[in-house]
């Protein structure tokens, strides 16, 4: 729900006077108006949020330049690489990639950000809107390595600390569903190990009978 500082519906957000506009064109204003009326979505971080980010070893980061030119960057790590710091706030070690530094340029003049978190195995997406802040190891060296991944290769440059000012959850509908590599080999091995134990209980079981299938 909207922040107690800003009487507005967080929903505004996404739904601006544009958009608004295009949903009374195709019919659909008198829903989101009803949500707009409780307040919008979620700011707070809840229980389903925070459990949902903590099983996510991916997602997509969106910024944007002063003038509005959008980019979108893939960040990964080991399952829970974001952390939630407080009720309103998330965070993520950052490390050293292609070195453009397209996100950290857009956001020293633009703190305004997305992210989006697909559960594709269980066909959950997340939007989360908020402003983001980059904390230098030098600042706060404390939050930078609380931040690390545990057993992580490599030394985080800084951290990505991310206000939630909204947050939407959507359907399942058109979200492919795949499973991780190591979920896949995991239940090919207790496959496989419950193949060898029944195989082996049937030879057990062959051995113990007569030769006309008696036992012995």
């Amino acid at each position: 729900m909207s922040h107690p500082d800003d009487p507005r519906p967080s929903s505004d957000l996404a739904f601006t006077p544009a958009v608004k506009a295009e949903q009374s064109r195709r019919g659909s204003r008198a829903m989101f108006q009803a949500l707009e009326d409780q307040g919008g979505w979620e700011s707070r971080i809840t229980p389903f949020l925070r459990d949902f980010i903590a099983t996510q070893n991916s997602l997509f980061l969106a910024s944007a330049s002063a003038d509005g030119q959008p980019y979108v960057q893939h960040r990964g790590g080991p399952a829970g690489f974001v952390q939630v710091i407080d009720a309103h706030t998330l965070g993520f070690a950052d490390f050293s990639g292609n070195r453009q530094y397209i996100t950290l340029g857009n956001l020293s003049e633009n703190p305004r950000v997305q992210l989006f978190l697909v559960d594709y195995a269980r066909r959950r997406r997340v939007k989360v809107w908020g402003t983001a802040t980059v904390v230098t190891r030098e600042a706060d060296p404390g939050l930078v390595e609380r931040l690390r991944p545990p057993r992580f290769q490599g030394e985080p440059l800084q951290a990505i600390v991310i206000r939630v000012l909204a947050w939407d959850r959507n359907c399942s509908q058109h979200i492919p569903q795949r499973f991780e590599a190591g979920e896949v080999e995991a239940a090919l091995a207790a496959r496989d190990a419950r193949i060898a134990e029944l195989q082996a209980e049937i030879a057990r079981l062959r051995a113990l009978a007569g030769p006309d299938g008696t036992s012995a």
